[in-house]
């Protein structure tokens, strides 16, 4: 413990020379406060900033080569703190911290706005007939439980059946909640046409807010990505004392982090 403190300390004095706009770096943690919501709300900016999805094959490597040089307190010379946090925004962008494996660009949390957005417009199109309806919840749902796939705690591995299962209950319910309400919508007769058509335009949200809950079934990922925009935001600190029995026992640190949400 006192060499990987002796290294880091050693890369941080390294790391010296930086712009007044960057914190000195700390590998593996957020680059902005988490104590206040201006800080985790940068980080989420952060989090789903899509021009990483640009970052080519050897800009990836050079990212990981320099937080592993870091970590072990060979840095050369003149590296920044910015050039640190770039790597590391880089670096979670695209690898899962569990597998170290390339996420796939469209379940990335970088992706989520650029490959979530068309998603979100067909939802709202006015004038849907059932077939669009089906297609376009069926759509929202196989996206965010792709996300949510892709970005899950791979060192707790679940059975294939459990993800399935949430998979279908999320596009049933979705399915069922937006295309009753259509109906009811549509059979309304005191509403005029435009207040129906206002209408519809929300059907969409109590549709895919149930649902969004059967979807997530992999349990809580790592400190990045996740899956929708809900997740992987502000990081707490709790001891194990505080926590239920069968949970404290399960680890034998003093504490624990858990995730608070934006």
């Amino acid at each position: 413990m006192a060499d990987t403190a002796t290294t880091a300390s050693a890369a941080a004095a390294s790391a010296a020379g930086t712009s007044p706009d960057a914190p000195p770096f700390q590998l593996g943690k957020p680059r902005f406060q988490q104590t206040s919501f201006y800080g985790r709300f940068r980080h989420f900016l952060d989090i789903i900033d899509p021009r990483t999805l640009f970052v080519t094959e050897r800009r990836l490597r050079e990212a990981v080569q320099l937080l592993e040089d870091y970590k072990h307190g060979t840095l050369r010379p003149g590296v920044t703190n910015e050039q640190l946090w770039s790597a590391q925004k880089i670096k979670q962008a695209i690898l899962h911290p569990d597998t170290n494996e390339k996420i796939f660009m469209p379940f990335r949390m970088s992706g989520y706005i650029p490959f979530g957005t068309p998603i979100v417009v067909g939802l709202l199109l006015p004038n849907q007939t059932l077939a669009s309806t089906v297609f376009w919840q069926w759509l929202n749902q196989s996206h965010n439980a792709c996300v949510n796939y892709a970005n899950r705690n791979a060192t707790k591995p679940s059975p294939a059946s459990k993800f399935i299962q949430g998979y279908l209950g999320a596009v049933i319910s979705a399915v069922s909640i937006a295309v009753g309400l259509n109906v009811l919508v549509q059979k309304a007769n005191k509403f005029t046409p435009a207040t129906r058509l206002l209408v519809q335009r929300f059907v969409p949200f109590p549709a895919v807010g149930p649902a969004g809950d059967g979807a997530d079934t992999s349990g809580p990922s790592h400190a990045h990505p996740g899956a929708p925009a809900n997740r992987h935001v502000h990081a707490g600190e709790i001891e194990t004392s505080q926590l239920e029995p069968e949970i404290a026992r399960a680890t034998s640190s003093r504490t624990v982090v858990y995730n608070k949400g934006l």
